[in-house]
């Protein structure tokens, strides 16, 4: 019998967890979609398939559902760019790869930013991860402060959004000329 409850309180707990993570995939699909001031709790239960009280009844509140939301995306994105230090053309491979999944949505929210303040607090730390992500991914030459700034300015995603969106060039071309820019960065001599 013991058996019996352990496996039952097992699945149970299975349940909960596929549900919430269920909603959490909700809101990062919506926030790719819309503004965050138009993701009502309504809008994420919908595109859940749950009640609005279950939503609630995992999160608290929509605050707080917002910002486990962004964690679990954080921690995703972080995993999905990792690269191994010093491997140039892996990690503008990395990053574009990331941007053609995500940057539209990173737009969306860079929009967002100067009118919203849980969209500003998303893209400070979308900044902080980036930049962390250009000081580890192109190590050791990110030690100089002024090759760091420029490798993020040469990775960021209004450079590929400049090259990929505005001038409607090619996933490849882009990902080449972005490469051509790191590689010029790093060939040039800092002060």
């Amino acid at each position: 019998m013991k058996t019996t409850r352990t496996y039952t309180m097992g699945a149970r707990a299975e349940a909960v967890e596929r549900t919430r993570r269920g909603i959490i995939d909700a809101v990062v699909r919506l926030a790719q979609q819309r503004p965050f001031t138009e993701i009502s709790l309504d809008a994420v239960a919908s595109d859940a398939g749950v009640s609005v009280q279950t939503v609630l009844r995992q999160f608290g509140s929509r605050d707080e559902l917002l910002e486990t939301a962004l964690e679990v995306a954080r921690r995703e994105v972080v995993e999905s760019r990792r690269t191994p230090p010093g491997d140039v053309p892996s990690a503008v491979r990395t990053i574009v790869s990331h941007y053609e999944e995500h940057g539209r949505a990173a737009l969306l929210m860079l929009g967002q930013e100067s009118h919203d303040l849980f969209a500003r607090h998303v893209t400070d730390r979308g900044r902080k991860m980036h930049r962390d992500w250009v000081r580890e991914a192109f190590a050791p030459a990110t030690d100089d402060v002024l090759t760091l700034d420029l490798l993020v300015v040469a990775t960021d995603v209004y450079t590929w959004k400049l090259l990929r969106l505005d001038r409607g060039l090619s996933r490849a071309t882009t990902q080449r000329r972005m490469l051509h820019l790191v590689n010029a960065v790093l060939a040039a001599d800092t002060p």
